[in-house]
């Protein structure tokens, strides 16, 4: 359309009135449109319309026997590999004891500096893997193994390991971090691949310094932390146990176990109506149910769950069977609902798996899960930084559960 096309276009819209505009107004009409296709050609256009495939994508998923395919994985390891080296902003979780150690993210933590901040850059560098590993010869596989042949380096994690046997820092991460630390090392010595064992090898120095300070931290641990963000205790306690039976590591079970009954073992009752609160990304309630379904056997299981929530089979749970909105994603603590949301989701279905083929409370934990996951996917791919570094993560954990 040339110039004179586009005046005669303008000036004969019905309803609008353009033929009584003073021709400067034309022409700043004109320039704003023309700005407004550049912009739909343009990386702000891509972006976004890569944020509504991974939302459309990721719906879908709900829809696949496993969860995932291999072009929404490719989706989210872009997200994964967009904060891997993005070095700031950065919140640091370390303690300083002088101005020695004042120092960048990327001099005090050589491989996991990027994502914001620690845990999620670990566990970023899961989401990688896990992908990695599904999908082995998808199109991104290349450049995710190159990715982790730089990352996974033995000087690069044995400072790493080395950062935790300085005096002060042997509560960093605790437990968050050291749960998807121990994660990360589970996928790695589950997968039969070259490279994959290479990286194991590597990772082993942090790998065994995790468990060392896990073994020595939980025998002091008189209560559980109760909470829906980092400090929650049941979560990591099921990550470690997984990883403990997996490496496998008798010691590290037989101790987690114990915690685990001591702390939640004559639990009842529990408090539904108090939940969420506003800047959860956990349920705290369900995160314990998830653990004891790792912890009891299925004869065991089911009366402790009848006590912990006795309402359930009849579909009474408070809050908890209702998906959560996300008013701001712009908001770093609001966003956290929609990892909610999909933590939720993974715990019910692990929960639901537990029970008996006829328990009533199985279809109504399924049929909550898929509510939780529909919400909660929608809103991985934002668009926004406060929410992108990590959703991606929480989503892959939900649609390639084993």
């Amino acid at each position: 359309m040339d110039k004179a096309d586009s005046s005669r276009h303008l000036t004969n819209v019905q309803g609008i009135g353009f033929s009584t505009l003073p021709r400067q107004r034309l022409e700043a009409i004109r320039f704003t449109l023309a700005k407004a296709v550049r912009w739909i050609h343009c990386q702000g256009m891509r972006q976004f319309a890569a944020t509504v495939m991974i939302s459309a994508l990721s719906l879908s998923a709900l829809a696949a026997e496993d969860g995932m395919t291999e072009q929404l994985a490719a989706g989210y390891v872009k997200m994964a590999l967009a904060g891997i080296d993005r070095e700031y902003p950065n919140k640091p979780g370390d303690v300083w004891h002088g101005l020695e150690d004042v120092l960048s993210p990327k001099r005090t933590h050589p491989v996991f500096y990027g994502h914001f901040d620690w845990h999620s850059s670990v566990h970023g560098h899961w989401t990688l893997l896990r992908l990695l590993r599904r999908y082995p010869t998808a199109a991104f596989s290349p450049v995710v193994r190159q990715v982790l042949n730089g990352r996974f380096t033995p000087e690069g994690l044995a400072a790493e390991a080395a950062y935790f046997r300085i005096k002060g820092n042997q509560s960093f991460e605790r437990m968050y971090g050291w749960a998807w630390a121990l994660r990360l090392g589970q996928e790695l010595r589950a997968w039969n691949d070259p490279d994959a064992r290479r990286w194991a090898a590597s990772f082993l120095p942090l790998e065994q310094e995790i468990v060392r300070l896990a073994k020595a931290y939980l025998p002091n641990l008189d209560w559980p932390v109760r909470c829906g963000f980092h400090p929650e205790t049941a979560f990591p306690l099921a990550q470690m146990l997984d990883w403990a039976r997996a490496a496998p590591d008798p010691a590290l079970e037989t101790l987690v176990l114990a915690r685990a009954k001591c702390f939640y073992g004559g639990d009842r009752n529990y408090p539904t109506a108090y939940e969420p609160s506003g800047n959860d990304f956990f349920s705290p309630g369900l995160n314990v149910a998830d653990l004891m379904r790792r912890v009891l056997p299925p004869a065991e299981f089911k009366p402790w769950l009848d006590g912990y929530f006795p309402g359930l089979a009849d579909g009474q749970a408070g809050h908890l069977l209702e998906p959560v909105r996300v008013s701001d994603p712009t908001d770093p603590q609001l966003i956290h609902l929609a990892g909610l949301n999909l933590s939720r989701a993974w715990t019910m279905r692990g929960i639901a798996a537990a029970l008996p083929e006829r328990d009533s409370r199985r279809r109504i934990l399924l049929d909550a899960a898929t509510a939780h996951a529909t919400q909660g996917l929608a809103m991985v791919a934002t668009g926004h930084y406060e929410g992108e570094h990590w959703l991606a993560t929480f989503a892959v954990y939900l649609l390639t559960g084993d």
